[in-house]
């Protein structure tokens, strides 16, 4: 799975809007949209926050894993 199908997934499991999401973010909602959509590429540091945010680890919001481990907290 790629990495926009699982935020868009984890967000959808939080029951999250994209605004909400996109508000974390300090992005705007059409910005959001499109990192879901795979139109853009998501930067590292919103990855990284979207990680944190969604108590993921990298390498399964990246798709690297599908071990839904913590995120690391050291």
């Amino acid at each position: 799975m790629s990495y926009n199908n699982i935020i868009k997934m984890l967000r959808v499991q939080k029951f999250y809007t994209q605004e909400y999401v996109a508000d974390f973010l300090c992005i705007c909602q059409k910005t959001y949209s499109d990192y879901e959509l795979g139109n853009i590429r998501i930067p590292i540091e919103s990855l990284i926050r979207l990680a944190k945010f969604y108590d993921v680890d990298m390498n399964y919001i990246t798709g690297v894993s599908t071990v839904h481990n913590k995120f690391p907290t050291e």
